[in-house]
């Protein structure tokens, strides 16, 4: 495998595609499709629990839900290993065209002299996102997950993603820090010239209130923002124009990744925008 400088040396400059997962590249949440039905629970009644031992401790939901995940896999002796939550991700089924979208986008971005890099940014469960059909797509996917024992047994919560520490991931894409252990790199100054993934060359894909702080962070900064919907949703649209209306996000589009679809139209007119910026900063600095 060829190493990330030279990689990146055959390539004008590098894009990054940043998504949330859960509602933006399937519908739901990860856990509805295997874990919680495993453990016998309905999707409210999970949630519910969790979100009240959350208000009544006064704590983060991201961990009192990873807390319910172990409590209720240890009453029901389900297994608690890394494998058990990859398998758990088999069973989650994408939005049209996702699995096709990755070679097309990246395809796209090459024609031009342009690398496409694909990352996860969520408050879902890294391990059950390791085991669905698209984990090997992305660079790196900043997720949720738990500590393991010397046996392999989940027991406490090594990352927590919520809706205020997601942007931290922004940052190490910007900077090319892609450990989450590593916090001195991240904090250290680097010139803009330096970062290998400008602001300016993001585009960030969520679909509700926890992409919020990213969504908008990403546009302030002169990257691209875009708000999805499950087009199965009747009046989510008009829902999610508020987004635009708020200045919160650049574009609402359905969470149909096929060719043609309106996504697919505009990530590809972002990825022209970006060229055709490089092409006139090519050509004010040869005036200098």
């Amino acid at each position: 495998m060829a190493s990330r400088e030279s990689a990146e040396g055959q390539y004008k400059f590098t894009i990054a595609l940043i998504y949330d997962f859960d509602g933006t590249l399937a519908a739901g949440n990860m856990q509805e499709y295997d874990f919680i039905p495993a453990v016998g629970k309905s999707n409210k009644e999970f949630w519910s629990e969790s979100n009240t031992l959350a208000e009544e401790q006064d704590a983060d939901q991201i961990l009192t839900y990873m807390a319910r995940m172990i409590q209720e896999a240890r009453a029901k002796g389900l297994s608690l290993r890394r494998e058990a939550f990859q398998e758990s991700g088999r069973h989650v089924v994408l939005f049209p065209g996702v699995e096709e979208w990755f070679d097309r986008v990246n395809a796209y971005g090459e024609a031009r002299g342009i690398r496409i890099l694909h990352y996860i940014n969520s408050s879902g469960l890294k391990e059950i996102i390791e085991g669905t059909s698209i984990a090997d797509r992305f660079r790196k996917i900043y997720a949720c997950s738990f500590l393991y024992n010397v046996d392999g047994i989940a027991y406490w919560p090594a990352v927590a993603v919520n809706y205020t520490n997601k942007t931290q991931f922004i940052f190490k894409i910007n900077k090319g820090v892609e450990s989450v252990y590593d916090t001195k790199l991240v904090n250290r100054y680097m010139e803009e010239s330096r970062r290998p993934v400008p602001f300016s060359r993001m585009i960030y894909v969520g679909d509700g209130t926890t992409d919020i702080p990213c969504m908008r962070l990403v546009k302030n900064f002169g990257g691209h923002s875009i708000a999805v919907y499950n087009p199965a949703e009747k009046g989510k649209r008009n829902e999610m124009n508020t987004l635009i209306r708020d200045n919160r996000v650049n574009h609402v589009c359905p969470a149909d990744y096929r060719e043609g679809t309106e996504i697919d139209t505009v990530v590809k007119a972002i990825i022209d925008k970006c060229d055709a910026d490089y092409r006139l900063a090519q050509l004010e600095a040869e005036r200098l």
